[in-house]
This record gives C-alpha cells, sequence and structure tokens, in this order.
C-alpha cells in the first residue's frame, strides 16, 4: 500500500475554496472562469460609470457641495481596477470595502443625531461614499446595476434641491446616457455578450436619439397635465446649518444693511444719497427696500437696482410679508410698540419654534413655505401671515406686537429656513358679517389719524363712498370700493414735489400731487379707513414673485417688495388689500387651486398668441374643466364617501368614453363607405357583416378564394349569396360589367337575416 499523504488533498481543498459557487476550473493561471455571471462589456461599465458621474455632479451643483471633486476621479479609478481584477476573488478588497462601509455608516449616524433640520445632504454623502468604495467589486452585471440605481437616487435627491433650471440640463443629459446603459443592460440579459460600439451601427444612435426626443417631449407633456398636490406631506423641513450669533439679542432691534450709516441700523451698501422730507439727506442703498425697519419714512426719493433676493417654495402663492407698522407720522410710519417684541426659543434637538397667536385664527390653511436667501437681508423672516411654527437654524428667534419675525442677526446669503402657517380662507361672506364692535385694544392702536388733517380726509374719504351706486353698509365693502377707487382715481407718479416742511404726506398725495409713489397708495387707503373707523395698518413685504413651473419656486427679486394695506375684521383677523394700480385688489388667496399651475402658464403663453374672442371661449372651456377635475380632486379628502363617489364617476366615464369610442368607430366605418362606389360599397358591407360572425377576409385573399373559404362554414343557400355578391363585384372591378344593384342588395338582406349561423370550426388562415 501506498503511504497516506495528505498534500495534494490539502493542494484540492485550498483550489476549491478559491472558486466561486458557479465556477469550474480557470485555463488561464491565477484566475477562474466565470461564464455568463462576469460582466465583460466595456461600455455598459463606462455608461453607468457616467450616469453616477451625472448624479454626483448635479448633486453637488444643486447643493452648493464639492463631492465630485475626490468622488468621481477615485470612483473610476475603483471602477478601472475592478475591470481588470473582474475574475479574481478579491478578498483583500472586500474586506476593506466592508470596513470602509462600517465606518461611513458610522460617521452618518453620528453626523444625523446632531443634525436637527433637512437630512437630504447626508443621505447624499452617504450614498456617494458607498459607491466609491462599490465601485471597486464591480464583477457581475447587477453589481452595475446597484451603481445605477445609486445614480438613480442621486438625480433625485439633486431634483429636490435644485432651485434653478440649471438642474434641467443634468437631468437631460443624466437620461440621454441611462437609454444607451438600458440597451447594453438588455444585451448582456439576452447572453449576447460584450459588444463593441461601432457593431451597433449607424441606425442605433439615430434611434437613440429619436427616443431621447419623445422620452423628453412626453415627459414634458405629462409634467404639464399633472396636478400639482400640495407637497410636505413629512413634518421634515429644508432649513440650514445651526447658526451660532455671539453676543446678546436685542427683539426691538432691526439691522437693514440698506440704511448707510444711520441710527435706524448698520451694513455695507451702495452710495446712493436720498432726499427725505424738509431738505434733509440720508444715504440709503439702491439694492435694499427702505421698508423694512422700524420707521419708514416715505420721502426717500430713487430707485431699486433689480436684484434677486430669494426662491420661495410654497404650496400656495401670496404675500411674502415682512412686517407690520401701526403709527403714522404724517411722513411716513413706525413701529409704536417695539420695545414689546418677545424672544421665542427653541428646544435644541430641533429647528422648531412654536409661535403664539397674536389675533383670532378661524377658518384657516396649513401653507408650508421654503425661503432660500439669495442676498445679504435684513433680519426680518419673510413669511405668509399667521405664521405657527418656524424651523429655523439659530437658538432663538423674535416676534413683534404686529406678527413680523426677527432673527438675531442679518441673514446671510444661502440661509434656507421654513415657515408652517395658518392662512385664513377670504370668505367674503363672513367678513361682510363681521362685527363693528371693535377690541379696546384695536381702537386705541389702529384707529390713529393726525388731527390736523383728519377733517379733511375724513371729507374726501366720505366723498368717495358716496360715488357708489349702492349703498355700502359694511367695512369689507367700503374697504373694496376705496381701494379700487384710489386706483382708478389716481395715478402712479416717478416725480413728485418734495414735500414742504410740516406738511402730511397723505393729504399731498389726495389733494395736491392726485398721486405718488406705489407705497404712497397704500398709507392713503389706511388713513382714508382709520378717518371712518375702520381699524387698518401699513404692511410690508414681496409680492409673490415669478413663478418657475419647472422648479416649483417662486423668484422673488427686491423689486417686488411694496406696502399695502391690512384690515381688521372682528373675529376674523387681518386682511389684506391693495390700491396700487396695476395690481390685484389683494394678494393671491389661498381658496385658489394650484393643482394645474403649470398647464395653465402653459395656456397663458399660447393665448397670446390667439385672436380674443377664441382665447375668451377657450379660457371659459378650461375654466370648466379645471374647475370640474378640482372638485373630483378634493373627492379624496372625504373619507370612503368620497370614495364611493369617485368610483361611480369613474364607472360612468369609463361607460361614456367606450360608448364615444364605438360611436366613433361606427361614423368612420359609415364615412368610409360612403366614398365608395355603390357595388364597392356592397360588397364591402358583405365583408363586415362576414367579420362580426367570425369569417375575416386575410389581406392575401381573393375575393373568390374568401367565397369558397366561407362557403366551409356557411349553409349552402347563403354560401351561395357569398359567392354571387363576390362574382358580381369581381366583374364590375375587373370586367367593368354594370351590377343589379337592386337583386343584390335584396339577397345581401336575406344573408344578413337570423338563422343558419356558420359553423363554430373555422379553418385557421395565416
Amino acid at each position: 500500500m501506498k503511504a497516506f499523504s495528505p498534500q495534494p488533498r490539502l493542494q484540492q481543498w485550498i483550489q476549491r475554496l478559491g472558486q466561486r459557487p458557479d465556477q469550474g476550473s480557470d485555463p488561464y493561471p491565477g484566475q477562474q472562469s466565470t461564464g455568463l455571471a462576469i460582466e465583460d462589456s466595456v461600455w455598459l461599465r463606462i455608461f453607468v460609470q457616467a450616469l453616477v458621474s451625472v448624479g454626483i455632479v448635479a448633486t453637488d451643483v444643486a447643493a452648493t457641495t464639492q463631492s465630485g471633486l475626490w468622488a468621481i476621479p477615485l470612483s473610476i479609478v475603483g471602477a478601472t481596477w475592478s475591470w481588470y481584477c473582474r475574475r479574481r476573488r478579491n478578498l483583500l478588497a472586500k474586506f476593506g470595502i466592508a470596513v470602509g462601509m462600517l465606518g461611513v455608516l458610522g460617521v452618518f449616524l453620528s453626523q444625523l443625531l446632531g443634525n436637527a433640520g433637512d437630512s437630504r445632504l447626508l443621505l447624499a454623502g452617504l450614498l456617494i461614499q458607498l459607491q466609491v468604495l462599490h465601485t471597486f467589486d464591480m464583477p457581475r452585471r447587477k453589481d452595475l446595476g446597484y451603481s445605477a440605481v445609486i445614480g438613480l437616487i442621486l438625480i433625485g435627491v439633486g431634483a429636490t434641491i435644485s432651485e434653478t433650471m440649471a438642474f434641467g440640463g443634468f437631468l437631460v443629459l443624466f437620461m440621454a446616457i441611462a437609454l444607451p446603459v438600458l440597451l447594453l443592460d438588455y444585451r448582456s440579459r439576452l447572453g449576447l455578450g460584450a459588444v463593441q460600439l461601432q457593431s451597433l451601427g449607424a441606425k442605433v444612435p439615430k434611434r437613440l436619439g429619436f427616443l431621447l426626443v419623445a422620452v423628453l417631449g412626453l415627459g414634458l407633456l405629462i409634467f404639464a397635465v399633472t396636478p400639482r398636490l400640495p407637497g410636505y406631506q413629512f413634518r421634515t423641513f429644508p432649513v440650514s446649518g445651526e447658526v451660532n450669533i455671539q453676543g446678546e439679542f436685542d427683539p426691538g432691534k432691526i439691522v437693514n444693511p440698506g440704511y448707510l450709516g444711520g441710527a435706524r441700523g448698520s451694513g455695507a451698501g451702495g452710495n446712493e444719497s436720498q432726499t427725505m422730507g424738509a431738505g434733509s439727506t440720508q444715504s440709503f442703498s439702491s439694492k435694499f427696500y427702505y421698508g423694512f425697519n422700524t420707521e419708514m419714512n416715505q420721502n426717500l426719493r430713487g430707485s431699486l437696482t433689480p436684484q434677486v433676493v430669494m426662491r420661495v417654495r410654497s404650496q400656495s402663492e401670496g404675500f411674502w410679508r415682512v412686517m407690520a407698522f401701526d403709527q403714522y407720522t404724517g411722513q411716513g410710519w413706525k413701529v409704536s410698540r417695539n420695545l414689546n417684541s418677545t424672544i421665542l426659543k427653541r428646544p435644541r434637538w430641533s429647528y422648531r419654534f412654536v409661535v403664539p397667536p397674536l389675533w383670532p385664527q378661524n377658518y384657516t390653511k396649513e401653507i408650508v413655505q421654503t425661503f432660500s436667501i439669495l442676498t445679504e437681508f435684513p433680519n426680518l423672516l419673510p413669511a405668509l401671515t399667521q405664521a405657527r411654527e418656524i424651523y429655523f437654524p439659530t437658538q432663538e428667534i423674535a416676534l413683534d406686537p404686529e406678527g413680523g419675525l426677527r432673527s438675531p442677526g442679518p441673514l446671510e446669503e444661502g440661509l434656507t429656513y421654513s415657515v408652517v402657517s395658518d392662512v385664513p380662507y377670504r370668505d367674503r361672506t363672513r367678513l361682510n358679517q363681521s362685527s363693528t364692535k371693535y377690541p379696546k385694544t384695536v381702537r386705541q392702536t389702529y384707529l390713529q389719524v393726525p388731527e390736523a388733517v383728519l377733517p379733511k380726509i375724513q371729507q374726501l374719504t366720505e366723498a368717495m363712498l358716496a360715488k357708489s351706486e349702492r349703498p355700502l353698509l359694511t367695512p369689507y365693502e367700503k374697504s373694496l370700493f376705496l381701494a379700487q377707487s384710489l386706483k382708478q382715481s389716481y395715478q402712479l407718479q416717478a416725480d413728485i414735489p418734495a414735500l414742504e416742511p410740516g406738511g402730511d404726506l397723505v393729504e399731498a398725495f389726495l389733494t395736491d400731487w392726485k398721486g405718488g409713489y406705489p407705497d404712497h397708495f397704500a398709507s392713503a387707503l389706511t388713513l382714508m379707513l382709520r378717518s371712518i373707523g375702520i381699524p387698518a395698518r401699513l404692511a410690508t413685504g414681496f409680492a409673490s414673485g415669478e413663478f418657475n413651473p419647472f422648479t416649483g419656486m417662486h423668484v422673488v427679486k427686491n423689486t417686488d417688495a411694496h406696502a399695502l394695506t391690512e384690515v381688521y375684521f372682528t373675529g376674523n383677523g387681518w386682511f389684506a388689500f391693495d390700491p396700487i394700480p396695476g395690481h390685484s385688489l389683494y394678494p393671491p388667496s389661498v381658496e385658489v387651486d394650484q393643482s394645474f399651475s403649470v398647464l395653465r402658464q402653459f395656456w397663458n403663453w399660447i393665448a397670446g398668441w390667439l385672436p380674443s374672442p377664441v382665447a375668451g371661449w377657450l379660457n371659459g372651456a378650461i375654466a370648466f374643466l379645471g374647475e370640474g377635475l378640482s372638485k373630483i380632486l378634493s373627492l379624496f379628502s372625504q373619507g370612503w364617501s368620497g370614495i364611493l363617489q369617485l368610483v361611480f364617476i369613474a364607472g360612468g366615464l369609463g361607460v361614456g368614453l367606450w360608448a364615444a369610442w364605438q360611436g366613433w368607430q361606427s361614423w368612420r366605418v359609415f364615412y368610409w363607405l360612403r366614398q365608395m362606389p355603390p357595388m364597392a360599397r356592397l360588397y364591402h358591407q358583405m365583408l363586415h357583416f362576414l367579420a362580426e360572425q367570425g369569417i375575416q377576409k386575410h389581406p392575401s385573399e381573393t375575393p373568390l378564394e374568401y367565397a369558397r373559404q366561407v362557403s366551409r362554414v356557411y349553409p349552402a343557400h347563403k354560401a351561395t349569396i357569398v359567392q354571387e355578391l363576390s362574382h358580381a363585384y369581381m366583374a364590375w372591378r375587373y370586367g367593368s360589367a354594370t351590377p343589379d344593384l337592386g337583386q343584390l342588395q335584396q339577397h345581401f338582406k336575406q344573408l344578413k337575416q337570423k338563422g343558419d349561423r356558420p359553423s363554430t370550426t373555422v379553418a385557421k388562415r395565416g
């Protein structure tokens, strides 16, 4: 017997241990054969790497980060190494990848615990780090699929963060790369193996280009008609990283960088010198709106240089209110109770501030807004009226008596914060029914008019109200009428005389100038309402701005800033009126449905090219359809009863559409037959009837062949009629014979009589 030696068996065991379960022996030294498990397509790997790189760059551009500077080169190195080592087990690399993934997961969790705000950027960073590690071991097709999914997630994260149209270019590029990835992946799944790009032929790039254009066109169409349902369904809102401001917070201080060296504020700005009343001057920047301060002097001259201030994502557009003024000074306004501003604090584990209500909150709708500041801004927080929650990255904010919100310091470029507001519905019926018995605090604060000008302003107001064609009985009706009258009776003027020393701004506006600057209209309306006992105050803020349907953001400029009048209605709170010519009577209301805003803007562009009567008729039809769709969408919020109504509506629409389709098909056949000569019409009527009986004529069959086919399944007397009609058609079609149409039509009627149906056994034809 031979002596037992364990060495050969040990070598065999080591060799088997080094192989994958689906591998056999490898004819190449140091490598192993993998069959179809290994992905050998270089082009698929290149396109997947490009796909992920586009996702990384898109996220960087949207979030203003720089992950791509290191992630893309390192992932290319990893993908190259993975290609050359795709047939090896790479145990050491796998161990390093596992350790690295655990490390980045630990870093991510620690950052997540210390982050009280938006976690999307942390998630994107984690995915980028995991992708870089993953690229060092991608032997199989499904490994490349993991990378493609990471690229898709990154482009999605970039889409949610992006606020500009720049993201659209990355999205188109991502789709252009995704199409060849899908093509090559499909070839790999079919087992076609590696492919050279030139072997696909010249037609494939053209077809892919056509497919890209078709997908983009269809996507834009779907994007336009898809309802814009309210976002922010989860209670996690975008907020910048925590901002630490040194020093004690003074809630009564407003820091407006536009005021240059005055006592009202501090900060750097331009050097424009603007004239105030009584011959005095004050330097004020042409980039900042003058009305964001504890005092507002409306004698300032000059104009703003257009500049984008912020982008706003909101469930509903409106007036981005900044602050309000209660005391009229004769030359402007001031916040008389500024020292009564209170400090609000938040818990350390959350960015959420709870804002106590200052006025009644009845019949409101929750609206979420996210503000992204794009330039230096005063320490004031724009928001829709009746803010309930503020998600802001400082430890403290302040609330003034007029509902304005303040930060401990000026808002820096790149700051993001979110607001949850309870915006009241503008129900005209309820507002007309509001009581004129105002609380004592309201009467003492918001009815103040200088005694020297009160009689004249009151007289002018009553004279204007007397021009109404019907009696105005309620404060709401009077407010609307006065706002509209100011628009029609007074004009915007770019050059008005300087106010005389001791003169009153509103009096000069109403009697001497017969107009003025935009904000003068709001001051005039406020004092006119006060003069007849209706509480009012002046509010400043921004119009909603220009809406970008592709980003879902309102782009707001400094030139959108203006003042308007807020009127108090007992039991309902404050509602704004805008008397400035060219503006709506009041800001957009929450009652206006925003579901089809993109389609509405697209239609407005088309309607500008159509004649007015046509555009008016189509506007009415679209408004009717939009109202119907809005009512249907509102059924989702009515529970089971709404769902049942939707089922019945969907069933009715389905039956109606089916009936309409059948009618359309019948009309097409009828119209088609009417265009034919009588003999051809009769023959095709016979073919249509027989097709309904289950005997379809194949395009390759001649009329006589088809007649013989019918004779196999039809009774003899009816098969004879089919043959007679077929012979008559052939004689007319090819022999110019004149058929006896009357007799043939009688025979066709006999063919259609009930009874003697064809046999169910019909020979199948190719």
